[in-house]
């Protein structure tokens, strides 16, 4: 290899080498917390090349495979939702590093500049020629780990330093492309002047607070640059051999005391006993390569293999690649709740970064709205368009108008101001909010959004204060808070006149497949105790919502359940083609006045069609037909449907079976996500002008075509739920589960909203289940808590870093009482002329929620490849800008990221081998295509935990303890064959047992003897008396009462197959659809970089 060889073009990204012999990763099943493998990973994303390795002795492992299932194996079976089955978790952050990585608010200043903490070779993906197996051997075995000391800045002059920084292969050498060519045998050098490079993060932090890392006291060289105390009670040296997911090492030696190393680093003295297996302690930071000696070594230790001694007379033991010195999920997550989980999040200050969505805290609303109703990319959005095409970072905001709040909150304040209605700017229609300036003593005041100056009505009038302020202002809601509602007056109501009470029409499939189920008698009876609990407006008695009830194969039938009736009537409508509701009087009824009706009904209809041999459904009629009844009735309402098969009978909408496997990689691939036929989208647009929302529960057993069934309920709003092969004993508690609070969540009915901005930017693109006949109005039929929006901004002129930017989100909506009303949420964001103040004030969760979203919808008109490959190329923008903008200077070898956006890559990583954009071959198009809708209306709660699942250690902590145990990070070598875990992704729960986990355990949750008589694919816990059983049992609910849809269990043991489908939610390893593992997607964002900053 020449040291200045240029490097060759990369493969496209997910793209398979061909070149190598096919690399198998052992899947780690032995120790709990081992570090990770040191793979030699072949070019990005291709097969690893042909090394094999030997695992440490004393280490047992699983059959090889990491990620996710093959085509063959991983079929889930029949009754597991494939689609229900996505999990979530946590994962154990590598070590708990000795200076946590604080996500500090973001009016602080910058951290200094971290020295790269290095204990751990990156996993360096040669770019260059395929290797030689010679040449592999070569360049592991120049991989070192070590660490400079880091020591805490001084308390002034924080700079903005660098940032996380993951170390690469070019030192001192010219020329030496990113993960280049070194001489033969020679590892890459270290970065000249820097002591390890590695992964850095530019830490926010106060400036009391040092924000380096303090490596273990072998250290390496102390940066000369930075001088200045430890943390209180930080000690050098690694984590204690206590801390989770470490293997304890043997005490390296320490350099002379006040060594200091101006230039790249000599050898170090070797450690002590090298006769047993050992790792350095790690510490999350950075990892760095050094120098290596020549091919054909020998091991120092006979236990390990020979990863990177150290040229010069005395090798150094071998190390293994550790993924814990990479940025870990878990370790930014903890670090959140410990430092912003106590206090309450008060709304006071303008472009406050609000804490993580995974951290619990109270919020108490001051002026701004709350980010559990709105989440932005960026709290302090640059101040021109140039800057923000500089920097690429999307400019969005993450709207749930109707999320539901914990109970210490108190729900948006109710203001009635009687005829006159909501006071508003005569031009641009803003609402009265809490940044108007008022003026002349309070006779007029000035809009914050246009500028415009208005009159303040007489009866509204109130003089102001010293501080020209009005006196009334803490005593309006409107005046004082970020969100409140406003009583609609006549004027914003259809026609002019006020709306009447919703209703509710249940749409029953009676073909063969729904009756031969059970899901119809199913369905009918839960629906009997279901019907008392409609939502119901504040301290109601009763709900003021009506119900109607539909049954369908090839025709419809009719239910006239009025409460002078003795039985109920039924009237059917086969002319499909032509729809109308044959009654209006009868049909749509209160529920307690018609209940001997309605039961009498419910018991009936599972009896009328025991015998049926109809296989034949129609869909778009009957959506019609739902549709005319609530139009006749003048009211909003929702239809609630339930169907079983494509629907391919001789009526409007008829689909046929397109399902097509070959398409996908193709440039056609696009068409698996369109809908097969306009009719859908007509049909759509006239329910969400009528107000009737669609929520759809689909129980298919082969292909239904979810891409065209589910146009409806998505631009109604509505929701769509799927329970592929339904049984009723294996999947009952799930749909159950879900109906009951599908039907029971409070909605806004008939609704339109509208974003309005201040001077400077604008609302230019929407995401969401909504409809838009405009460029600026979102109309939904339907809205409920669970639901957002994403809106997209874009500079139209220049923006002031005094006024600083606003939103504000009105929602015109019908309650569940039929009464008209807008609600209001206020945002005021910063604005900078500096790139590092964006930075500094990034939310990494609400970026992945857009980019997913704007991904989802990227493939119905993009190639699959083409949208993965444009959200490569933005992460890489936004990452180059901060590195040539905002960090220190440092060697072109180390990958630098904000510290507030250090997670990007590995969130961003999820996002591409999800099922959406990298399908494995066992995923079917109705589940992508399933998965594409549910994603676009997500919050970012959701999707945090969608894309990155969290995995939870069963055993480790203590069985009293009430608490979750902490999360480990979601892959297979955190996984110990001696513990039980359990995975959860908000659709999905799976709690995986391990071979070797005890007797006593397997016996208390399980009630069978042994391992082996476990069942697999298990989908309930038995009920036992005994601690064990009851904690798990306890946190399996307390995880489902997390989640808006209730999540089916799945035990996998250990090996089995359906293990397959579990390790697919392992989103840090490799996966078998082709994704790359967390470690090479690094590596080749770093290379992305490079090119764009060269």
């Amino acid at each position: 290899m020449n040291v200045n060889q240029s490097v060759p073009p990369v493969p496209s990204f997910g793209q398979p080498q061909p070149v190598y012999p096919g690399y198998h990763q052992s899947s780690y099943g032995g120790q709990s917390g081992s570090t990770a493998p040191t793979i030699p990973y072949g070019a990005y994303n291709g097969p690893v090349p042909g090394y094999q390795q030997t695992p440490p002795q004393g280490m047992s492992r699983a059959p090889p495979s990491s990620g996710a299932p093959p085509a063959s194996t991983a079929q889930a079976p029949c009754g597991q939702a494939a689609y229900g089955q996505f999990g979530q978790g946590d994962v154990q952050n590598g070590p708990s590093s000795t200076v946590q990585m604080q996500r500090l608010p973001g009016s602080q200043p910058f951290g200094s500049p971290l020295a790269p903490v290095g204990n751990q070779p990156a996993v360096l993906q040669p770019y260059g020629p395929p290797l030689t197996s010679a040449q592999v051997t070569a360049q592991l075995s120049g991989m070192q780990i070590s660490g400079a000391v880091a020591p805490a800045p001084p308390s002034s002059g924080l700079g903005y330093g660098p940032p996380t920084s993951l170390a690469s292969a070019s030192g001192s050498f010219p020329n030496s492309g990113l993960y280049g060519s070194y001489p033969q045998g020679q590892a890459p050098p270290l970065s000249q002047a820097q002591g390890h490079p590695g992964i850095q993060t530019s830490q926010r932090s106060a400036p009391s607070q040092a924000s380096g890392f303090t490596p273990p006291a072998s250290g390496g060289p102390r940066l000369p640059s930075m001088t200045g105390p430890l943390l209180p009670g930080q000690s050098f040296g690694g984590p204690s051999v206590s801390q989770p997911n470490h293997v304890s090492s043997p005490p390296p030696q320490t350099l002379p005391p006040g060594t200091q190393m101006t230039g790249p680093l000599g050898p170090l003295p070797p450690m002590h006993s090298p006769q047993q297996p050992g790792y350095q302690p790690q510490q999350n930071g950075s990892f760095g390569p050094a120098r290596g000696p020549q091919p054909n070594y020998g091991s120092p230790y006979p236990a390990a293999p020979t990863f990177g001694s150290q040229s010069g007379p005395q090798p150094l033991p071998p190390k293994r690649l550790d993924p814990d010195a990479i940025p870990s999920p878990i370790q930014v997550i903890e670090d959140d709740r410990n430092n912003r989980g106590t206090e309450p999040f008060v709304t006071g200050v303008r472009g406050q970064v609000p804490p993580l969505v995974t951290t619990n805290f109270l919020v108490k609303d001051q002026g701004n709205a709350s980010p559990r109703y709105i989440r932005c990319t960026s709290y302090n959005i640059p101040c021109t368009s140039d800057m923000a095409k500089q920097a690429q970072v999307p400019l969005a905001a993450v709207i749930k108008p109707l999320a539901s709040l914990p109970p210490e909150e108190a729900s948006p304040y109710v203001v009635d101001h009687g005829e006159s209605g909501p006071l508003r700017c005569n031009r641009c229609k803003a609402y009265m909010c809490p940044f108007m300036q008022f003026i002349e003593g309070g006779r007029r005041f000035q809009c914050c959004f246009c500028s415009c100056i208005n009159d303040v009505p007489p009866q509204y009038f109130q003089h102001l204060d010293h501080t020209g302020k009005r006196v009334d202002a803490y005593d309006r809601p409107e005046l004082s808070l970020g969100s409140y509602e406003f009583l609609a007056t006549v004027d914003y109501c259809k026609n002019n006149k006020f709306p009447s009470p919703p209703a509710f029409i249940f749409m029953i499939d009676v073909s063969y497949n729904a009756i031969r189920t059970g899901l119809v008698r199913l369905l009918c009876e839960e629906l009997k105790s279901l019907l008392d609990f409609l939502p119901r407006e504040g301290g109601a008695e009763e709900s003021a919502i009506r119900v109607g009830f539909v049954t369908y194969n090839k025709v419809l039938h009719f239910y006239n359940v009025k409460s002078s009736l003795a039985q109920p009537q039924m009237m059917v409508v086969s002319d499909v083609a032509d729809m109308f509701v044959p009654l209006l009087d009868g049909f749509l009824v209160n529920i307690n006045e018609s209940r001997a009706v309605i039961t009498s009904l419910l018991d009936q209809i599972p009896e009328m069609f025991a015998d049926t041999r109809e296989t034949e459904t129609v869909f778009v009629p009957v959506i019609q037909a739902g549709m005319e009844a609530l139009k006749a009735a003048e009211c909003a309402g929702k239809l609630f449907l339930f169907h079983t098969s494509l629907p391919i009978a001789e009526a409007p909408g008829k689909l046929k079976n397109r399902d097509d496997r070959k398409l996908i990689n193709t440039d056609k691939e696009k068409t698996l996500f369109q809908p097969q036929t306009g009719a859908y989208q007509t049909l759509a647009k006239e329910c969400v002008a009528q107000g009737c929302c669609v929520d759809l529960f689909l129980f298919p057993n082969q292909y239904v075509d979810v891409a065209t069934l589910s146009v409806v309920p998505q631009l109604t709003g509505g929701s769509v739920y799927k329970y592929a092969c339904f049984q009723v004993e294996n999947d009952q508690e799930r749909f159950l589960s879900d109906l009951r609070r599908d039907v029971q969540k409070v909605v806004g009915f008939d609704a339109v909203m509208r974003v309005r901005t201040s001077t400077g930017i604008r609302a230019v693109d929407f995401f969401g289940a909504f409809y838009m006949s405009n460029t600026t109005d979102v109309e939904l039929a339907g809205l409920d808590g669970d639901k957002t929006v994403t809106v997209e901004f874009k500079h139209d002129d220049r923006l002031n870093e005094e006024s600083g930017a606003l939103l504000q989100c009105a929602l015109l909506y019908t309650s569940c009482a039929g009464q008209r009303r807008l609600r209001i949420h206020n945002l005021a964001l910063n604005c900078c002329t500096q790139l590092a103040d964006l930075y500094r004030n990034c939310e990494t969760d609400t970026l992945i929620n857009y980019m997913a979203k704007f991904a989802y919808r990227g493939v119905l008109n993009s190639p699959v490849k083409a949208v993965r490959d444009t959200l490569i190329t933005q992460c890489a923008q936004i990452l180059a800008c901060y590195r040539k903008n905002c960090a220190s200077p440092s060697s072109a070898g180390q990958l630098i990221l904000p510290e507030c956006m250090k997670l990007l890559p590995v969130y961003l990583n999820c996002v591409l081998k999800s099922d959406v954009l990298q399908p494995g071959a066992e995923i079917t198009t109705d589940d992508r295509a399933y998965v594409r809708q549910l994603v676009t209306s997500m919050d970012v709660a959701e999707t945090n935990v969608f894309f990155y699942p969290r995995l939870l250690p069963l055993t480790k902590s203590p069985i009293e303890s009430t608490t979750e145990p902490p999360a480990v990070r979601a892959s297979e070598e955190r996984l110990s064959n001696g513990d039980m875990y359990l995975l959860e992704n908000g659709l999905n729960l799976f709690l995986w047992v391990g071979a070797s986990v005890q007797q006593g355990v397997v016996q208390s949750l399980f009630s069978v003897s042994s391992f082996s008589q476990i069942t697999s694919g298990l989908s309930v816990l038995p009920v036992l008396d005994n601690p064990l059983s009851k904690k798990v049992r306890g946190l399996i609910d307390s995880l489902r009462a997390q989640r808006s849809r209730y999540m089916k269990l799945i035990v996998v043991k250990q090996e089995d197959k359906l293990e397959m489908l579990f390790k697919h939610f392992l989103v840090e390893d490799k996966s078998l659809s082709g994704g790359a593992s967390y470690v090479d997607f690094l590596c080749h964002m770093h290379k992305e970089i490079r090119q764009l900053l060269s």
